[in-house]
């Protein structure tokens, strides 16, 4: 019998595979048939969901688990490894060789710790994976899991393929993202550079947004901003309560709180972060859009700055902020205090530097107080917007969620890509995973990941990084 071959675009292949996912799935909940590289994904998950790695317990035991997946599936002990500086704090790190091209390798990350959780504060066994409402629940679906299992089940995918890349691809699960006395990442690049060496590196802190039932935009994560604290600190000789003096330690550290409070430091935009606003203007649209662009234009329109920088997160954007997290002062309650502490948390501008930040505080605060930087900042320059990365995700993009625009952001928080960033490889959060932006569950009660989107991301960077470790225009 002669067989007729019928070749499908890559929009069609699309297409068919959401259609097939969507109308195979059940929309509440319950269990649906998947793919085997679905399952085998699914089933790494719950695996390391439901193991302990918070600090006290370590990653060890989950790295291990992964280890042994990668060895059965046929990768060899050079090329999967397990190293760490303790026996509760190892990391993976794997490898998929590709052909000797030249190219440098890429790096995929995700961290295997996650924060603590309670039995008590949830409404579920937070080290159980439990399907529910179209969601997994558990510690660490969303952050960051979820990708660790994503990657491994790629990896194991493409070696079950036979697809030989053009670069080897890295992926290196750590320790330590969330706090710790071991960063996995600082870890690996001080000890073992050559296990994670690579031209770029994949991480978290991108991903999709839905807002209203509708995705949104498909963030990447280009840049982000520095950690610091402050301590500030009055003193006083003090004496008793019942002649208080004009000079009061706790009234002159309040004062100086205010003034930091009442305190902006200049707007400073970056590649990353006018490429931001830019992409955010274009999905908001109407009166929004029109004072981005203002502001983008001109800087110093105060009215189109003030209606921009009273959203919490577009401001957070804009510039440096500090602001006071912690009290401490007195010694009694009958006795004028002696000293009074505050700490302040600052999330700077990666373009901003530290101590030009110190100096500002010292000035806005007066010389009544003392003002002390606690630790040392980790500065990490934005990642370039490079079109060889930025193409294939829009194009991905494109296929999988039409009409749906990729948007660079800048972190306000902070990842293992500072340490990557340092070390002159360049970082880009992105996944595919998108979330509602009215659920954001990571570090809190009862988090969860869309059973949907968890397959989608798995599926979206599958496809990319085949795309950035082929030949060119090859997927």
């Amino acid at each position: 019998m002669m067989r007729h071959t019928i070749k499908y675009g890559p929009k069609i292949l699309t297409a068919l595979w959401m259609f097939l996912f969507l109308t195979s799935a059940d929309l509440k909940g319950q269990s649906f048939e998947l793919e085997p590289h679905q399952q085998l994904a699914r089933d790494i998950l719950q695996e390391i969901i439901e193991i302990n790695t918070v600090d006290s317990a370590g990653t060890t035991k989950a790295a291990k688990a992964l280890e042994r997946r990668l060895l059965e599936a046929g990768f060899s002990d050079e090329d999967v490894r397990v190293v760490g500086p303790t026996q509760k704090k190892m990391n993976l790190v794997a490898r998929l060789r590709g052909r000797d091209t030249g190219r440098p390798a890429i790096l995929l990350l995700a961290h295997l710790d996650v924060v603590e959780a309670l039995r008590s504060d949830w409404n579920m066994d937070p080290w159980k994976m439990i399907e529910q409402d179209g969601h997994f629940y558990g510690r660490g679906v969303i952050d960051d899991k979820d990708e660790a299992a994503i990657y491994t089940a790629n990896l194991i995918r493409y070696k079950q393929d036979g697809f030989v890349p053009d670069r080897d691809i890295i992926i290196a699960l750590t320790a330590d993202e969330e706090g710790g006395e071991y960063n996995g990442v600082q870890w690996l690049l001080e000890n073992h550079r050559e296990l994670i060496d690579a031209e770029y590196a994949l991480n978290e802190g991108g991903g999709g947004e839905i807002k209203d039932g509708k995705h949104r935009l498909n963030a990447v994560q280009a840049s982000e901003k520095v950690y610091q604290n402050f301590n500030l600190r009055t003193v006083n000789p003090g004496g008793h309560s019942s002649l208080p003096r004009d000079d009061n330690a706790i009234y002159e550290l309040a004062e100086a709180l205010v003034r930091i409070s009442e305190y902006q430091f200049p707007i400073e935009l970056n590649e990353v972060t006018e490429a931001y606003f830019r992409g955010t203007a274009e999905v908001e649209g109407g009166s929004v859009a029109m004072n981005i662009n203002t502001m983008l234009a001109d800087p110093t329109n105060e009215l189109a700055v003030a209606r921009i920088q009273s959203e919490p997160g577009w401001n957070a954007r804009l510039r440096t902020t500090c602001v006071a997290t912690r009290l401490d002062g007195g010694h009694a309650n009958n006795a004028l205090p002696q000293t009074a502490e505050a700490i302040v948390n600052c999330r700077i501008l990666p373009t901003h530097n530290p101590q030009d930040v110190l100096s500002s505080l010292r000035r806005v605060v007066g010389t009544q107080v003392e003002v002390t930087p606690m630790g040392q900042a980790n500065p990490s320059p934005p990642s370039p917007l490079r079109t060889s990365v930025l193409e294939p995700i829009q194009h991905i993009t494109e296929e999988m969620w039409p009409g749906v625009p990729i948007v660079p952001i800048m972190a306000t928080g902070a990842t293992d890509g500072l340490y990557l960033r340092r070390a002159g490889i360049p970082t880009y959060g992105v996944s595919g995973i998108f979330a509602d932006v009215d659920d954001n569950r990571a570090h809190g009660q009862d988090e969860r990941i869309l059973i949907k989107s968890f397959f989608e991301g798995q599926e979206f960077l599958f496809r990319l990084v085949k795309a950035l470790s082929s030949p060119a225009g090859v997927s």
